[in-house]
């Protein structure tokens, strides 16, 4: 089973998050942030990756302890679901299309995180969610999966699309990266013999 679950308890967030990397998309998640539980909803749904998240945050100070610490948990349950990685894709990108908005993501599994952004919202705030906990999220995700992560924004004029087509983007890149290539017989993909 290429699953994991990691609890993360901090004075500011306690998340408990499993992953299932050859899932159908189920998901059951409850962060106490309406927008940013749909957005996972959408990174479960089109990943085809079953996530469960359940967190308790800080949230009477605001979302943002909340949004990176579920990225970072994230992150490393995926990280130890992907185990050494033996088999994977690896590589993978998307070029998504939500209306106005246009996201391409490009990433690879690749154990050396880092991230390219070059996401502009137009508004601060997505009814009550700060605009800039997307990329807090998306920046947490990438390290502690340790992802190279390039997301790129060719349109966009509505805030929520853009999110949104990012968001799915990502999942559409990763349900292809992390699939079993029956082509590598096993093999690490990569020259190096490890990721």
């Amino acid at each position: 089973m290429r699953s994991a679950t990691i609890t993360r308890t901090t004075a500011e967030t306690d998340i408990t998050v499993t992953v299932n990397l050859d899932g159908t998309g189920a998901r059951d998640i409850r962060t106490g942030v309406g927008f940013f539980d749909h957005m996972l909803d959408q990174l479960a749904r089109h990943s085809l990756i079953d996530i469960t998240l359940t967190a308790r945050g800080d949230l009477h100070i605001d979302d943002h302890h909340t949004v990176e610490d579920c990225g970072i948990a994230l992150g490393q349950a995926l990280a130890r679901a992907l185990g050494d990685k033996r088999g994977i894709r690896r590589y993978a990108d998307c070029a998504l299309a939500m209306d106005d908005a246009q996201i391409q993501c490009a990433l690879d599994l690749s154990g050396r995180p880092y991230l390219v952004w070059t996401l502009a919202f137009p508004t601060a705030k997505i009814g009550s969610f700060d605009t800039e906990l997307v990329r807090e999220f998306f920046q947490a995700l990438s390290t502690h999966a340790g992802i190279t992560l390039h997301l790129d924004q060719r349109h966009g004029l509505n805030s929520h699309h853009i999110a949104e087509a990012a968001f799915k983007a990502v999942a559409r890149a990763l349900r292809t990266a992390v699939e079993v290539d029956p082509r590598q017989a096993g093999a690490i993909p990569s020259t190096k013999g490890a990721l």
